[in-house]
């Protein structure tokens, strides 16, 4: 063999690479899916973003909930049995309120038992479709967020509160009709909220929580714990299964040059570990 039939062996062999490990991934993260769906009698959904990074360019690539995700989910769902539960794995940091909206809708009217599993975080739009299931599992740490809406980059909440700090002959137009967008996407928003929480808790309740949720009342990364998601009055629990955090370490972030974190991936269970490099 040649050294340029070496070279050309070993550029197929790199091209190869990523395709044959994302294989072996897909592979493995469908027989999860299958044990937790065998383990629980359920159908398992899961709908993960991951910031990506571009095969060619290597530019990073943020991900959120879009059309193409409801019309996924919604799909799966109904492609589910009335009386199968629905287990909905959400790693998510929002997106679209349209998109959001169909998929909380789909999960409400499905007639058996409907689960959520928050094991990091679900924020904006991921909060309003846990609002929609029957439980709220999270883990410890894990975090939920407001539904307040936003208009490309300012919270409609703000913008309302330009026109009760000004007179409207003092403020441009454009922000005249932003205010009217806001106050109308306020509305959308919490009367969706109200819907979805129905069933779960008392009208007055509902009502109270989703004009809690929707207001402006935090800044929209404000983070909710499980024991303020209970206080609130959300099913929330913290009973997590080992199988989803398994489940999410088959979704990994790109891989870096250089690991943002790292640790020996062992579980530590008491006393302290003897540091190898002190060994000869």
């Amino acid at each position: 063999m040649t050294p340029m039939d070496i070279f050309w062996l070993f550029f197929i062999l790199s091209m190869l690479q990523p395709v044959l490990q994302r294989k072996m991934m897909d592979a493995m993260r469908q027989r999860k899916i299958a044990e937790i769906e065998k383990k629980r009698g359920s159908r398992v959904i899961l709908l993960v973003h991951r910031q990506e990074t571009m095969s060619l360019l290597g530019f990073p690539l943020m991900r959120f909930i879009n059309i193409e995700d409801s019309e996924e989910v919604i799909r799966a769902i109904q492609m589910t049995d009335d009386n199968v539960p629905l287990d909905l794995i959400l790693h998510t940091p929002g997106g679209l309120v349209l998109a959001a909206t169909q998929i909380a809708r789909a999960l409400k009217k499905h007639p058996a038992k409907t689960t959520v599993f928050v094991p990091h975080y679900a924020m904006s739009g991921g909060t309003l479709i846990a609002m929609a299931a029957d439980e709220i599992c999270m883990s410890e740490h894990a975090v939920l967020g407001p539904i307040d809406p936003q208009l490309g980059n300012k919270p409609a909440a703000s913008v309302l509160k330009v026109l009760e700090q000004k007179q409207p002959k003092d403020v441009e137009d454009e922000t005249l009709i932003l205010a009217d967008v806001s106050k109308k996407a306020i509305a959308q928003v919490k009367r969706t909220a109200e819907y979805l929480l129905s069933g779960h808790m008392d009208e007055k309740k509902a009502k109270e929580l989703a004009r809690t949720m929707s207001e402006g009342r935090w800044t929209h990364d404000y983070p909710i714990l499980p024991d303020e998601a209970k206080e609130l009055g959300l099913p929330v629990n913290t009973d997590m299964p080992q199988e989803v955090l398994e489940l999410m370490t088959l979704y990994p972030q790109p891989t870096r040059m250089t690991p943002s974190v790292e640790y020996v991936p062992e579980k530590r269970t008491g006393g302290a570990p003897s540091w190898r490099g002190d060994q000869p």
